[in-house]
């Protein structure tokens, strides 16, 4: 594949291996600039991606904060950094220049993702747009594992990003199924055969292909397909700080993605909960009523109160219920931070049963690294009776919450 703009390699070493097998992988324009040039270089080329070697201390920030403020996305890739990564500097160790190729590609698609976001925004008039808020803010990591380090990676990561917990590799993959996640973290517990094995069925699932993953233990003899995995060892802050970059671009990769839905239908659904806007809703709700309520179907509506919960937690669990729930269904995230599920052509036995469905999976969420950051939601249901509107069952709804919260 070729890019208009060029592939950046900061180097002082002006035969850099790197440059061969740049053009080896037909990623091209590539050309190479000294430290002491490459902030001209940066403002001159204005490049689709940037590779720095021998990254180390302020020439690293200095080099991020210019790249981190171009437009569509351009990845930086921190090879064998000397320093604390800065937010947007991606860290790559070790001199295996196929895996280099593998992860600057996918940080470039991710690049051809925002510029087609940008395209489309500018045609978009009043239609929502992307947050500008950090994409760290919306991350969701998977850690698994049940060896002595556990706790501590769990308040590390606690800290920066929304942690959901597995102690096994069964309970993880059933969260990869449920859910849409930003990276992984696989820590100590598990043989050398299980690592395999998984990291074999992430390699081979195109969903999880670009997810970051890391790998606490010694690394296997035999190669992955995943671009963004990487083994380490040491600190467990170390650890979660080394791995940051990765699970923002891929937290970014996934807003554009929601943005495009957005965009997709017409601004009818909110690019960060991923459910309907507020005002969509209102009037969908209304017409599901009306055709209800003609048609003599089923119709039920769930409410579910979201308790100490934090905007980030608070727009995790919109998107699982966004993913979870039936095509033919639709929901809010409303203002008083609750969600409501609106179940077509359904009575309320099945309606209690879908949304003790998407209750348990909300219960296996931890938002924090302390106990009681456990997301446990209140659900209200309510039916459609006959003679009813959509605002006498949005008011039923409240009633049912208002008592259960007194109660």
């Amino acid at each position: 594949m070729s890019y208009h703009a060029p592939i950046l390699v900061v180097s002082d070493d002006e035969n850099s291996p790197i440059l061969s097998a740049l053009s080896a992988a037909r990623l091209f324009p590539a050309v190479t600039a000294g430290w002491s040039e490459a902030g001209d270089a940066v403002a001159r080329l204005q490049p689709s991606a940037v590779i720095a070697t021998e990254a180390a201390g302020s020439s690293l920030a200095t080099l991020a904060k210019q790249v981190a403020a171009i437009e569509p996305y351009v990845p930086l890739i921190a090879l064998d950094p000397r320093c604390a990564l800065p937010d947007n500097a991606i860290g790559f160790e070790g001199g295996d220049l196929d895996r280099l190729i593998a992860r600057l590609s996918a940080a470039l698609r991710v690049r051809s993702l925002h510029a087609t976001t940008l395209r489309r925004l500018l045609d978009a008039g009043d239609l929502p747009r992307t947050p500008d808020s950090d994409p760290i803010q919306d991350a969701t990591v998977l850690l698994i594992g049940r060896g002595a380090a556990y706790p501590a990676l769990s308040v590390a990561l606690g800290e920066r990003v929304g942690v959901v917990g597995a102690l096994s590799i069964e309970a993880a993959a059933k969260h990869l199924n449920a859910r849409d996640l930003d990276g992984i973290i696989l820590a100590e517990g598990f043989s050398p055969r299980v690592v395999d094995a998984f990291l074999t069925v992430l390699s081979e699932d195109a969903r999880f292909r670009s997810l970051p993953v890391v790998v606490t233990v010694p690394a296997p003899e035999r190669r992955f397909d995943l671009p963004n995995l990487d083994f380490t060892q040491g600190d467990p802050a170390r650890i979660v700080g080394d791995a940051l970059p990765l699970i923002r671009q891929h937290a970014f990769e996934a807003r554009l993605g929601r943005t495009l839905r957005s965009l997709d239908a017409g601004g009818l659904i909110d690019p960060r909960s991923g459910l309907l806007t507020p005002a969509a809703f209102e009037r969908d709700f209304a017409t599901a009523v009306y055709h209800a309520q003609s048609r003599g179907d089923g119709l039920s509506v769930a409410k579910f109160t979201l308790n100490r919960a934090d905007h980030r937690a608070l727009f995790d669990t919109a998107r699982i219920v966004s993913r979870l729930m039936r095509k033919m269904d639709f929901g809010v995230l409303q203002a008083d931070s609750s969600i409501v599920v609106v179940f077509a052509e359904t009575d309320l036995r099945s309606a209690q049963a879908i949304a003790r469905r998407l209750t348990a999976v909300m219960k296996q969420t931890s938002h924090s690294s302390r106990r009681e950051g456990r997301i446990d939601p209140d659900v209200a249901l309510a039916t459609l009776m006959p003679g009813d509107s959509a605002r006498a069952i949005l008011a039923r709804l409240t009633k049912l919450d208002t008592r259960r919260a007194a109660s």
